[in-house]
């Protein structure tokens, strides 16, 4: 989470909304990272997670990451965990809940819907109060 946590500082500083996101290989090596650039390169899929997929398949070879774990510093989108579904991706650990748009158990359960052929595990919370606060004083600081 650390890693995720860097890129959210990056992507927040350039004036995306502050999300950062690492696919690990089954030994916990980085294989891909993405920061949110949607704003930067005006790209409206240019998500942390699917920026991070992206460059894991492309280091892997292989679309499927089917030994892979994605940690994010919030919690998916419906686009994102779409994303996360068809890499077969086993494991996401998130920081932040997303109560407006999550895909993980907030608003919807994309990851672990029994109708999907991959269902995924779901670990949350992890390093959540600093998750959050980054996103909290992000938008703060747009308020004003």
């Amino acid at each position: 989470m650390a890693r995720a946590l860097e890129l959210a500082r990056e992507a927040g500083g350039w004036g995306d909304v502050p999300v950062g996101a690492v696919v690990l290989d089954a030994d916990g090596r980085i294989l891909g990272e993405g920061a949110n650039r949607r704003e930067a390169d005006g790209d409206p899929t240019a998500h942390a997670e699917v920026l991070a997929l992206r460059a894991a398949a492309a280091r892997a070879g292989e679309w499927r990451l089917d030994s892979s774990t994605l940690v994010v510093t919030l919690e998916p989108c419906t686009m994102c965990a779409g994303a996360i579904v068809l890499a077969r991706v086993p494991r996401v650990v998130m920081g932040a809940w997303d109560p407006k748009a999550g895909a993980a158990g907030s608003v919807r359960d994309v990851l672990r819907d029994s109708r999907l052929n991959h269902r995924v595990e779901v670990v949350v919370g992890v390093r959540e109060r600093e998750c959050a606060a980054l996103l909290r004083e992000f938008f703060e600081a747009r308020r004003d």
